[in-house]
């Protein structure tokens, strides 16, 4: 079964930085997009950041000009850096892939475990 491990959640200060990682294993054949997700406390799960095969990224507005998603399609590894970080951006950080596998003729959405970030004032 593919599986999606994320890391590199903590507690920082305002103004610092954190850089996620999430690595996907298993029999993959492909990964089409991968993206950042967040919930916060009493919030639903919204967007942060989304790329492509190609390298096309899209994030959201709250985050822009601070946090930075790329990946390392040799290590099927996508990353988040997160800067200049705001209280306000303390919450869970989930992983998602669309992966099809190898067998498969169907891509599928996954999930990592999720990840926590937590920014104190």
């Amino acid at each position: 079964q593919v599986q999606l491990v994320e890391s590199g959640g903590g507690l920082v200060q305002a103004g610092g930085s954190l850089r996620l990682s999430c690595a996907a294993s298993g029999s993959i054949l492909n990964i089409n997009v991968m993206g950042w997700y967040r919930q916060a406390p009493g919030k639903q799960r919204e967007l942060v950041a989304v790329i492509t095969g190609g390298g096309t990224t899209n994030n959201a507005d709250s985050v822009k000009g601070r946090f930075t998603i790329s990946r390392d399609n040799a290590k099927n590894t996508v990353y988040l850096q997160m800067n200049s970080l705001k209280p306000e951006d303390t919450a869970v950080y989930y992983c998602n892939a669309v992966i099809t596998r190898v067998g498969s003729l169907a891509a599928f959405n996954y999930w990592g475990q999720g990840t926590q970030v937590a920014v104190s004032s």
